[in-house]
């Protein structure tokens, strides 16, 4: 057997152990996905001084909160099915540009709708890096450790979120929101780092009958592992020849054919349950404890604390994931999420004290986590390398109009069903979003990817 063959070239990427490369990969990854997760909780936080500042209705603030996740849908929508076409790294870099370009500029907007202008191609960028960070970093580790390293990748969404929360602490009350913009435009230095370091995907060439490409890249990365690690001999016993992807346009239509309706049907319903139910919890977080009658700057402090509790969990699952699946571990945090939201609205909208509110967000925090540790490694694996992207393009693109109705919802809700009410459907997206993955899941613990 040619040592270039498909079969052959994935069972020398499978037999790999993990080694610099791989983490170089999650971090190179993580840092996008921080950038991502730092813009996101920018925005929650800038809108709070921006009501003051401009003097915004509550139907003006849900507008900032939900314009970029449209341009998230937009972003989602158009670069899966082009990174499956073109490959991932192109498609990374030209979001990550997009992504920085028109942060900056939304520190400069003059008024609320060139603001909402920029905040909706900040948006594009995002969603569209969403199903490329996805599945890239997942094509290029073995199935034996594939769930530890995906996991970890979205404890760097945590760090970014943190990392907004500090940022909009120490500077918007003392330097504006607009300084906060200018922090976010901080990827723009970030795409030359990628573009010198970020390999295309070797699963990606193969798919697409590009062997010779996609040996050298396997040969750099096993020499860069040799120096730390023996490498195991190959074997390709369990392995499938796989036949490369023909050039035909792909389209979402494809996600629901026979083979695969009923994953789309699962993974559309829980990333649109699961994004509502945690945009519906911190979006309006800080508005929520200003208007109960706290400061601004202990608002801020408040949503810090329980952004710390995001990590713990993530790290946890990301490490349960390869032992005991995905599948089971995904329906416990989502149910245990949805159970951890009733009680925490509950104490938000009855006057508890700020002591045990914060507790109770915490807890919530901490299961919310893990939902999202385990989706974003367990949709790329339920896909194969040809249309990965796009799997997770139609999923992730779901996810934003759950992402932009929670907002909208939330704001709607609260004058007429109260903070515990709306609260109480966001309990209810994560519950059902449980039910769906029990019903109709299947469990990929182990699995290798397939590239057609």
């Amino acid at each position: 057997m040619s040592n270039t063959s498909s079969e052959m070239l994935i069972a020398r990427m499978e037999r790999l152990p993990l080694g610099p490369f791989h983490y170089r990969m999650l971090v190179i990854n993580g840092a996008a996905w921080a950038f991502d997760a730092f813009d996101v909780g920018l925005v929650t936080f800038v809108v709070t001084a921006l009501t003051s500042a401009w003097k915004l209705t509550s139907t003006q603030v849900g507008s900032i909160l939900s314009i970029g996740l449209v341009g998230m849908f937009v972003g989602a929508i158009l670069s899966g099915p082009i990174a499956d076409r073109w490959g991932r790294k192109a498609v990374f870099q030209i979001t990550m540009l997009l992504f920085a370009v028109f942060s900056l500029l939304c520190a400069v907007a003059p008024n609320f709708t060139s603001l909402l202008i920029f905040r909706f191609l900040v948006g594009v960028g995002l969603g569209g890096e969403t199903p490329v960070v996805t599945s890239l970093l997942g094509e290029f580790i073995p199935a034996a450790h594939r769930g530890k390293v995906q996991g970890l990748l979205n404890t760097f969404w945590a760090i970014g979120w943190l990392l907004s929360a500090m940022i909009s602490y120490f500077i918007i009350p003392a330097y504006g929101w607009r300084w906060a913009f200018v922090a976010g435009a901080l990827p723009a230095l970030y795409i030359f780092f990628v573009r010198r370091h970020l390999p295309e995907s070797p699963r990606w060439l193969i798919a697409r009958g590009r062997y010779d490409e996609a040996n050298k890249i396997i040969e750099k990365i096993e020499g860069i592992t040799s120096k730390t690690h023996t490498l195991p001999p190959v074997v390709v016993d369990n392995l499938q020849p796989e036949v490369a992807a023909t050039q035909e346009k792909v389209t979402l239509s494809v996600l629901f054919s026979n083979k695969y309706i009923k994953r789309t049907i699962m993974l559309w319903g829980l990333w649109f349950l699961g994004m509502f139910g945690y945009y519906g919890l911190f979006s309006w977080l800080p508005s929520l404890f200003v208007k109960a009658g706290h400061t601004m700057l202990k608002s801020f402090l408040y949503v810090l604390i329980m952004q710390i509790a995001y990590v713990p969990n993530q790290i946890v699952c990301a490490y349960l994931m390869d032992k005991f699946g995905r599948k089971w571990l995904l329906v416990t945090n989502l149910i245990l999420a949805g159970i951890a939201t009733i009680v925490y609205g509950w104490a938000l909208g009855n006057s508890v004290t700020t002591g045990f509110v914060v507790l109770l967000g915490v807890i919530t925090s901490f299961f919310v986590s893990a939902i999202w540790g385990i989706t974003y490694t367990y949709t790329p694996e339920l896909y194969p390398t040809n249309i990965r992207a796009t799997g997770v393009s139609g999923a992730s693109a779901c996810s934003r109009i759950g992402s932009f109705l929670a907002p909208i919802v939330i704001g709607a809700g609260l004058s007429s069903i109260g903070i515990s009410g709306v609260f109480g459907i966001v309990a209810g997206a994560f519950i059902l979003g449980a039910f769906l993955v029990a019903a109709l899941g299947i469990e990929t613990k182990g699995m290798i990817l397939k590239d057609s």
